[in-house]
C-alpha cells in the first residue's frame, strides 16, 4: 500500500487536493468515485517527488517532499508519542496522525513514512528519507528508542525537546521586534528629515553673503549626499550583505568568520552561550535516550552552528573514544563554560552525566536569555538617545546661522 496525491472536482465543480491511501491508483481513483468527488489526476506521491528533483541525486523514493516546520514536526512527534505509548501499532499510529493532520504537507510526510514502514522498514530508517524533516539527533533518538523498546517515551522526549525549542526562538523573536522597529523607524525619520526637510530649510541661507556655520555646512552636505547619492548607497549596502553571504559559502573564510565571531565582546559570548546549551541539550537527550557516548558526542556537535565548536566537538569524541574522560576533553578543548566542564565531571563521578548535562543546558540558556535581555533592554533607550541626539545637531544647524542673523540686525 503507497501513497497517492490526487487532484478531483467535487460536487460543487470546485478542485480539491488531497494524499489517499492505496494498493493502486485505480483503487485510489475508486476510492475517491466513492466520496462523491470525480478525479482529475492520480499520481504516485513517490514518483511525483522524483520527477520534481530530477533525479540528479540519486534515486531516493521521497526526495524533494515537504519539509516540516517546527511546530508542525512537534504536533507530529506528540501524537505519534501518544498513540504509541497507548498500545496502538506503528503503522495505525502513523495511519491515525495523517488522518488527524490539517495540513497537506504533514499528511505526505507521514503517509510515506507509513508505506516505508509497511515495506519493512525501521521508523528510523523511514525517517531518513526526510532528512529535512528528521536531523541526525531526531533519527538516532529514535534508532535507540526501537532498540531498547521504549518508543513512546523516547518520542515524548523528543517532542518536549522541540516545543522548548521552538518556544525559546519564538520568545527571542518577539523581544527583537520592538527595538528592531524602533530602530528602523529612527533610522527612516532621520533619512527623512536629511533627504526633504533640510534641503526647503537651507534654502533660507542661499542668498546670504555669510559663510555658514561649520555645523550647518556639514548638515547642508550630507543632505545633498543623501539626495544625491543615497540609493546608490543603499544598493552597495544590498551589494555588500549579498558578496558577504557568498563569500562565506567557503569553508575556509567561514570558519576564520567564526574564529573572529567568538573573540568580539558580546556577540562571541552570545555565541558560545547558545552553542554550548545546545551541546548540553541534545547531548543529555540522546544519552538519556540509549544513544552510546561516542555517536551522542559526534550528532551534538553537528547541532552546533560555529564550525570552530564543531571542530572542537569532533577532537573532543575522538579523545574520549581514545579513553580520555568527557570532563578532561571538554577542559582541554577550552571553548566550552566552566560551569559546564564541572557539571560534566560531577556527572561522571556519580554516574548522573545526563542529568547534569540537562541541568548545564537549562542554566546555559537561563544565562544567554538574560544576556539577551540586557542587551536589546539597552538597545531600546539607546536608539531614543541617537535619535534625540540625531534631530538636536539638525535643529541647531539650522538655527545657529538665525541667531547669528539676528545678533547683526540688532
Amino acid at each position: 500500500m503507497g501513497a497517492y496525491s490526487y487532484r478531483a472536482l467535487n460536487q460543487s465543480g470546485k478542485t480539491v487536493k488531497g494524499m489517499l491511501e492505496g494498493d493502486s491508483e485505480r483503487q485510489v481513483r475508486s476510492q475517491l468515485r466513492a466520496k462523491n468527488l470525480k478525479p482529475l489526476e492520480v499520481t504516485d506521491a513517490g514518483t511525483r517527488a522524483q520527477i520534481k528533483t530530477g533525479n540528479s541525486k540519486g534515486f531516493s523514493l521521497f526526495a524533494g517532499t515537504p519539509r516540516l516546520k517546527p511546530r508542525d514536526l512537534s504536533l507530529v512527534t506528540r501524537q505519534l508519542a501518544s498513540l504509541i505509548s497507548s498500545g496502538l501499532p506503528l503503522d495505525e499510529a502513523l495511519q491515525a496522525t495523517a488522518k488527524q493532520a490539517q495540513k497537506q504537507s504533514i499528511k505526505q510526510v507521514v503517509l510515506q513514512i507509513r508505506t516505508k514502514v509497511l515495506e519493512g522498514f525501521s521508523l528510523a530508517q523511514a525517517l531518513s528519507e526526510h532528512p529535512q524533516s528528521f536531523d541526525d539527533m531526531y533519527r538516532a533518538m529514535v534508532r535507540a528508542g526501537e532498540s531498547s523498546g521504549y518508543l513512546g517515551p523516547v518520542l515524548d522526549r523528543l517532542a518536549e525537546h522541540t516545543l522548548n525549542s521552538q518556544q525559546l526562538k519564538a520568545r527571542l523573536k518577539t523581544a527583537m521586534i520592538y527595538p528592531v522597529v524602533l530602530l528602523v523607524l529612527s533610522l527612516a525619520v532621520i533619512i527623512g528629515l536629511m533627504a526633504f526637510v533640510v534641503p526647503d530649510l537651507v534654502k533660507l541661507f542661499a542668498h546670504s553673503s555669510r559663510e555658514l556655520p561649520f555645523l550647518t555646512r556639514a548638515l547642508i552636505g550630507t543632505s545633498d549626499f543623501i539626495v544625491g547619492y543615497g540609493i546608490w548607497v543603499l544598493a552597495a549596502g544590498f551589494g555588500a550583505m549579498y558578496g558577504i553571504k557568498r563569500l562565506l559559502k567557503n569553508e575556509r573564510r567561514l570558519r576564520r568568520w567564526h574564529q573572529i565571531q567568538l573573540r568580539l565582546p558580546v556577540i562571541g559570548n552570545v555565541a558560545n552561550q547558545s552553542n554550548s546549551a545546545r551541546f548540553a541539550a541534545t547531548l543529555s537527550l540522546l544519552m538519556s535516550s540509549g544513544v552510546p557516548l561516542l555517536q551522542a558526542l559526534r550528532i551534538a556537535g553537528q547541532v552546533m552552528t560555529n564550525r570552530v565548536l564543531q571542530d572542537a566537538c569532533e577532537q573532543i569524541a575522538n579523545q574520549v573514544h581514545e579513553g580520555t574522560a568527557l570532563n578532561r576533553a571538554l577542559e582541554k578543548a577550552d571553548c566550552f563554560p566552566p560551569l559546564l566542564v564541572q557539571m560534566v565531571a560531577s556527572g561522571e563521578t556519580n554516574g548522573t552525566l545526563p542529568a547534569q548535562l540537562e541541568h548545564a543546558a537549562r542554566d546555559q540558556q537561563r544565562e544567554l536569555e538574560m544576556v539577551l535581555a540586557v542587551s536589546l533592554g539597552l538597545m531600546e533607550p539607546a536608539t531614543i538617545v541617537i535619535m534625540g541626539g540625531a534631530v538636536l545637531v539638525i535643529v541647531l544647524a539650522i538655527l545657529q546661522p538665525i541667531f547669528e542673523m539676528n545678533q547683526m540686525v540688532g
